[in-house]
């Protein structure tokens, strides 16, 4: 898997973010490229999630800079922010959907916010984006508490997705999911990024989402991305941390090993 352009669409330059007196990133710095799928990772507590908070604006920096399609979040007037920002879609860890509104009015919900549409047309653009995550219509009806957790992760890609975004923050798509589900839901992914050319910026820890779905990875340690590449670039790493989520015993190398040996 190659990425589509030498287009950094994001741009984040010596980073701080902090609670308190902890630092959570500390002078990170990383690029996101146009028209690729870029994961994520890090032990517990490095910072994934606070950076993609940091990046759409809802966690304020400290110091150092985010641009996004070439513009700095914070030299921007409210009109600029507010076109930045209808030009992504987030799904966050749990989903986040309104529990009192039905699926339908959960992917509409953006929809109503942003634009001037007629209501049929918005009931119509919702079930072509509940169809898009592979929902049958009559989803639309039910509540979030009538969906099975991969269901809810479909309902809120179809949210973010409500306003045809250029990308997609991801914060642990495949969290909570089943084996089988999850890698439905990774499959899922490539074919709307693909389909759509999206740009995919994902937080995750799974290992098969890491080799199937992304065409480079961002491994976050100290406050900052200490390295990004390739799969290939992954496995040959000798940082201690590194060398061992990706080839350590839980790895697909150690899978790979021990189904050799059984045999």
């Amino acid at each position: 898997m190659v990425r589509a352009s030498n287009e950094a669409v994001i741009k984040v330059r010596d980073l701080v973010v902090g609670f308190g007196d902890a630092k959570v990133l500390d002078g990170l710095s990383v690029d996101v490229f146009r028209g690729e799928i870029l994961g994520f990772v890090g032990a517990s507590g490095a910072g994934k999630s606070v950076l993609l908070r940091t990046i759409i604006g809802l966690l304020p920096r400290r110091s150092g800079t985010i641009e996004v399609f070439g513009l700095d979040r914070n030299a921007t007037s409210e009109a600029e922010r507010e076109g930045m920002e209808r030009r992504w879609g987030v799904l966050f860890q749990q989903g986040a959907l309104f529990s009192s509104l039905t699926v339908r009015q959960n992917v509409q919900f953006p929809m109503r916010e942003y634009l001037k549409l007629s209501s049929r047309l918005i009931d119509e653009i919702a079930l072509a984006k509940l169809e898009m995550v592979g929902l049958s219509p009559d989803v639309g009806d039910k509540y979030p508490a009538e969906l099975s957790g991969g269901m809810t992760k479909r309902v809120a890609l179809a949210r973010a997705l409500a306003l045809d975004p250029e990308i997609v923050f991801l914060d642990e798509p495949t969290s909570g999911l089943d084996p089988i589900g999850a890698g439905e839901f990774d499959d899922l992914i490539r074919t709307l990024q693909r389909t759509l050319g999206l740009t995919v910026f994902m937080v995750t820890h799974d290992l098969d989402s890491l080799h199937t779905v992304c065409d480079r990875i961002a491994v976050m340690a100290d406050g900052k991305v200490i390295t990004a590449g390739p799969i290939p670039a992954m496995l040959a790493s000798e940082h201690p941390w590194v060398k061992a989520y990706f080839r350590g015993k839980r790895s697909r190398v150690a899978a790979a090993t021990a189904a050799q040996n059984i045999g």
